[in-house]
């Protein structure tokens, strides 16, 4: 695709797509760009519940909503907030590692997936027992942004959408009644210019927590680890250019999509206004024109800003804690299982928009 240039049509999708860093950079930051459709979008009455969801979800917002959405959120989803977590992230990857068989294993089934959704659960404060039925709900609400998803998935997502709204609105109720120090507590407490979150919009950034960032770091270590085995850096000292390798290199996501609001020039090309477009995150994070030698892993490469979890406004709210979940977890996995090797050969699954493995299956020794 990208010997046709920085823009090519995309005809599975039926729609131009952005694959250098320079046109997809630009896109992700250009504010006449953005995630709202321009004319509102007609949706088949069973998917109601779920599209009742996202529209009060920060990711599908524009400002003046998403701007104060996402200030109300990052006064409880706060920089120290994460950084305190790496106790708790380390002593759980130790826990899932005492956890493991002794043969070979799916490390995306027993330590990738557990992880984060884990992590996450603690953080809104919820019990940890919940994680199955988190991570059920989140697989079957996320196969809602597959192209070609067919009735059953979508009445699946429709359940699974019902059953997450209706638990986390009672829980909801019950931090009002008793407060104590999680994330749910502190998004209640939330307040600037004396607005608050509503409780259906308090369910959105939970739902959209757990989805977008369980889901992202799950691939994200899932890709990390196999890049690793496959290139003979294994086990790597995970610094924070090591942590941004990955990313680059394979990152946990495909694309994200905008709207075009006005008729916009990209790279001599005029984008009409109306126009829905997909910026290619792989593509942008391998282009020749960014990056030296693009295809090659370098753990010493010197890191420039990639487009792993987006850029502009709507930047990845979660992306912190997803970089500190996939430093920990390569530190422990390193320390505790050094001899660690692949038994079969890595199948990517076949889902959208996440990008990352259907298994890992590896062997400690």
């Amino acid at each position: 695709m990208r010997a046709l240039g920085p823009l090519v049509w995309w005809h599975e999708y039926n729609m131009p797509c952005a694959v250098s860093h320079a046109s997809a950079n630009a896109i992700l930051r250009d504010r006449r760009f953005g995630r709202t459709p321009p004319e509102p979008q007609e949706h088949p009455p069973h998917l109601a519940p779920f599209y009742a969801v996202e529209a009060h979800s920060m990711l599908e917002l524009e400002p003046p909503r998403h701007t104060r959405l996402r200030g109300l959120v990052l006064r409880a989803f706060t920089s120290r907030r994460i950084a305190g977590l790496t106790p708790e992230i380390d002593a759980l990857a130790h826990r899932l590692i005492d956890e493991l068989p002794d043969g070979p294993f799916d490390l995306i089934d027993r330590f990738a997936q557990p992880l984060p959704v884990i992590i996450i659960a603690r953080l809104l404060g919820v019990p940890e027992s919940m994680a199955p039925d988190l991570l059920r709900w989140s697989h079957a609400m996320v196969a809602m942004y597959r192209a070609g998803r067919s009735r059953t998935e979508e009445e699946r997502a429709v359940a699974a959408t019902r059953d997450f709204v209706a638990f986390l609105r009672d829980y909801i109720e019950q931090r009002r009644a008793e407060p104590r120090d999680d994330l749910i507590t502190h998004l209640i407490a939330a307040e600037e210019d004396g607005a608050k979150l509503s409780t259906d919009e308090m369910i959105s950034t939970c739902i959209l927590l757990l989805n977008a960032g369980h889901e992202a770091t799950v691939h994200s270590l899932g890709n990390a680890v196999k890049t690793l085995l496959q290139t003979g850096h294994y086990p790597a000292q995970p610094t924070d250019a090591l942590v941004e390798e990955c990313l680059r290199y394979d990152p946990p996501l495909h694309l994200f999509t905008r709207w075009a609001y006005t008729d916009i020039d990209v790279m001599g090309r005029i984008i009409p206004k109306g126009t829905q477009l997909a910026c290619l995150l792989g593509a942008a994070n391998r282009c020749p024109r960014h990056w030296d030698q693009p295809d090659r892993f370098d753990p010493g490469r010197i890191a420039k800003p990639n487009l792993a979890f987006g850029a502009g406004l709507h930047f990845c709210l979660g992306a912190p804690l997803a970089r500190l979940e996939l430093h920990c977890a390569l530190d422990v996995l390193g320390q505790r299982l050094p001899r660690l090797r692949l038994t079969e050969r890595p199948v990517y699954a076949d889902i959208f928009h996440f990008h990352g493995l259907e298994a890992l299956w590896v062997a400690p020794d």
